[in-house]
Parts: C-alpha cells; structure tokens; sequence
C-alpha cells in the first residue's frame, strides 16, 4: 500500500482527484508522487488564497508608485495603474488555459511543456534570481535601508557619507550594540524569517498574508488621514493631473516609470502553487481577480494620496519622505508609526517570496527526486542554504543591489509576461486565438521596452553617481 492509497476519501472527493499538497512543488514538473498525501488536508479557502496572492504582488513596489504619479501626473498614472492590472490579469490566463490545455499543474512544467527541458530550466533560473535578488532588498530595506533614496535604515540605522542617521530602534532607545544592524538582521532572521519558511504549504501563511495586507493598509490609512489634515488646513494642494511635458528631456522622462508600473503585480510564480491547493479549482480566476482589485485599490490610493501629501517633493521611495517634518502634531511618531509597519510589512511578505524561491532551487538541483515535502533532509537543507545565501548577501554584499537592478528588471519581466506570452505564441495544443496571439506580441514588445528603460535608467544612475564621488575620493 502507498502512501496515496491512505488518502483520506475526504480528501479526495473535495480535490476531485487533484490530491494536491505542498508537496506539488508547484514551479516543477508533475511527478507520480505528488498524488501522495502526508497528512489530511481538505484544500485553501477562498481568502486565504487572495491574501497570499496579495501579499506576493504587494512587496516593496508600493512605496515607487506616488513617484510615478509625480512623472505622469494622476489621470495617466492611475490609468496606468489600472491598465496593469487588466495585462497581468491576461497574462495569468494564459498560464492557466495553456496549463489545463497541456494537463500541467506548474509554471515550470508548463514552460516544459512548450518549450522542453531547458525551458523549463530557464524559469527555474529565472525564479532564483528574481526571488534571490527581491529577498536580499527586502532584507536590505528592513536592516540598512540601502535601496532607499533615504539614508537612515528602516530599524537600526547607518552610516552615510560620515553622517549617521538613526533608525527607529536607535531613536527610541539611543545606540546600542543590540540595535545595531547586524544584530537586528540576526534576531530578524532566526525569529521571523526562519520560522515561517518551515511551512511546507503555501496555504500555511494565509494569516500572516492577511497579517501583511492589513500592514500595508495601515501604512495607506496614515498617509490618507495625514493628506486629509494637511488639504483641509491649506497647508498642500491639489496635484497635477497630467505629466508636464516642456522638451525632449522631460518627454522621454515619462519611460523611466515603465520598469516600476510593469513589475508592479508579478505574483505568477505563486499562482499554480495557489492553484494546486484550492479546494475548489475554479475558483483560481475570481481569486486572481480579486486579489487584483484588492492591490489596485491599495495602489491607487497610495498613488493618489501620497502625491497629494508630499506634491513634487515625492522621493523615488515615498518612504523616505517620512524621514521628514511632516508639519503636524505627533508628525514624528506617525513616521516611525509608517516605518515600522512597513518593515513589518516587509518580513511577512518574505516566506511567500520564499517559498517558490526553495521549489525551485530544489527542482533545479533535484529534477527526477521525491517530492521536496517528503524529504525532510532536502527541504531541511535547502531552506537552511537559501536563508543562510539571502542573509549573507544582504549584510555583507550590500552592493550587490547594484547588480540585481539590472538581472532583477529582466528576471520579473519574464516571469510576469514574455513567458506566458511566449507559451501563447508557441500554441503547442492549438487554442490561441489570433486576438491571444496580437496581445502576446504586445506583452513581449512592453517588456523588452521595460527592460531596456530599466537597464539604461539604472546604468546612467550608476555612471552619474560614480562621476560625483570621484572627484571627493
């Protein structure tokens, strides 16, 4: 008797013969012993499902988007907004119809599908590096805060230009050695992080997905109730609408938010993991869906507001304008209020980077083993190596950012949409229909565009950057 044959008959009429669990390994190929079951479980809820697909679309992007109202003014940036939603919400179609239509239940089998082993193997890659480099600037973000155009770090605080900036931690409790950087990566690392990535089921963190929802929307609320004060006493005004084009130079400006508004909603390495373990499978689309509404109404208000409270004083990262005199009373503890719940934001948005990152790395390393969930020792291993990588990388290699803004920009737009445009394109079961196939081209033509914007904006940055401090070395 197998280890499926013990499956409770539960189970099995509410997955309707799909007996899916962790053990999927939703980004690799289908193997026999996924039908094999290691403990009783009847299938995700609804909202669970929308919340860790929240969650993975809602990461550090957000704090980018009110400078992208700033460049398109608030009409075009919020149809922007809106008009990403609609092509990702195509995109993920595309995975879905193409991966029913070729009996897959992953993004990588379905890429193994169309294309053969090494498309599979390129997703793969692909994954790692776009979760790898996501998972280095969140910890960046949380413990030094180097991504950011703010210099002071989100917790611990740094050095700059032989200027230290307090963090919240230094600023409650004055500099010690325990609110130190490295120290409070560690205890981050073996409290939070480590602990969370041990679930072997992605429905597993459907609270702290809801957890990290509502953090997010308490970082919006502030914003909202800050903006409502300040236009109700006259201290701001009312935005620009539309993008102030005056030359050539502030016309191709209008680019460089391409890149931020095309990774905005990349969640589609988690959408067959969601998938896999729904109760009921046709609830994929409306929980697709609704967790694109869900994000676009954050987006949106967060856009909108933020561009209102700080005008074309908006930073890269609207963050670091809550490094600032805010003009109102208790101004300072609404930006460590904004700060911390950010960076709490941040560390529940981890495990569910995390968990494609570990299938992955698994599949690559072990495509024709058991399933991850089955081998204790693999996934043991695996999650230890991928947290210890992402630790070292983020606290000793800080400038490894520098490396990732480039490989990082073309690693998600792939993910998001020349894979599942490319999959289209390839029709290897024949139901693309020409109107399928004329917006696969238009998906891969933005994000080549995308990616060119991103590279070329970020190698100027770093060329301008290095250019200034030269001559003070």
């Amino acid at each position: 008797m197998t280890i499926g044959d013990i499956t409770p008959k539960k189970e099995r009429k509410s997955r309707r013969s799909k007996h899916v669990v962790d053990d999927t390994a939703p980004l690799l190929p289908k193997r026999q012993e996924e039908d094999a079951g290691y403990d009783e479980f009847n299938g995700a809820s609804f909202t669970g499902a929308v919340f860790n697909l929240s969650t993975t679309i809602v990461g550090a992007g957000i704090m980018a988007l009110p400078a992208t109202m700033k460049v398109l003014g608030l009409i075009l940036g919020i149809a922007m907004i809106i008009f990403m939603a609609f092509l990702t919400d195509a995109s993920i179609e595309f995975l879905l119809r193409f991966s029913r239509a070729g009996k897959t239940t992953s993004y990588g089998s379905l890429m193994g599908d169309a294309f053969g082993k090494y498309g599979r193997i390129f997703l793969q890659i692909c994954v790692l590096v776009n979760n790898i480099g996501v998972l280095i600037v969140y910890m960046i973000i949380i413990a030094y805060d180097g991504l950011l155009v703010l210099e002071g770090d989100v917790l611990s605080g740094t050095s700059s230009s032989g200027v230290h900036h307090a963090g919240v931690l230094e600023g409650w409790f004055g500099e010690h050695w325990w609110n130190g950087r490295t120290f409070v990566l560690i205890v981050t690392t073996l409290g939070i992080f480590s602990p969370l990535a041990c679930f072997k089921r992605i429905d597993s963190l459907r609270f702290t997905s809801a957890l990290s929802v509502a953090l997010a929307v308490v970082f919006l609320v502030i914003t909202v109730g800050i903006a409502i004060i300040k236009l109700i006493s006259g201290t701001i005004m009312m935005p620009r609408l539309l993008p102030d084009v005056t030359d050539l130079t502030s016309f191709w400006r209008l680019f460089t938010v391409v890149p931020v508004l095309v990774t905005a909603y990349i969640c589609h390495y988690n959408v067959h993991s969601i998938d896999n373990e729904l109760e009921d499978s046709t609830q994929i689309k409306p929980v697709v869906r609704t967790a694109l509404a869900l994000c676009s109404t954050v987006y949106i208000m967060t856009s909108f507001f933020g561009f209102l409270l700080f005008g074309d004083s908006t930073l890269d990262d609207v963050l670091a304008n809550f490094d600032t005199d805010l003009g109102i009373p208790y101004g300072s503890l609404l930006n460590d209020a904004v700060r911390v719940s950010y960076a709490a934001h941040l560390m529940l948005v981890f495990p569910i980077v995390f968990y494609p990152l570990r299938l992955n790395m698994d599949g690559l390393l072990f495509p024709s083993a058991r399933p991850l969930a089955l081998s204790n020792t693999r996934f043991t291993f695996t999650t230890v190596g991928l947290i210890t990588l992402i630790f070292l990388g983020a606290n000793f290699i800080p400038s490894i950012w520098d490396a990732f803004q480039f490989t990082g920009a073309t690693a998600a737009v792939c993910l998001g949409f020349i894979f599942p445009a490319a999959v289209t394109l390839r029709d290897r079961h024949s139901i693309a229909t020409k109107k399928d196939k004329v917006l696969a081209i238009f998906m891969i033509v933005l994000a080549v565009f995308s990616n060119v914007v991103a590279v070329y904006s970020d190698a100027y940055a770093m060329f301008k950057k290095n250019s200034v401090t030269e001559p003070t070395a």
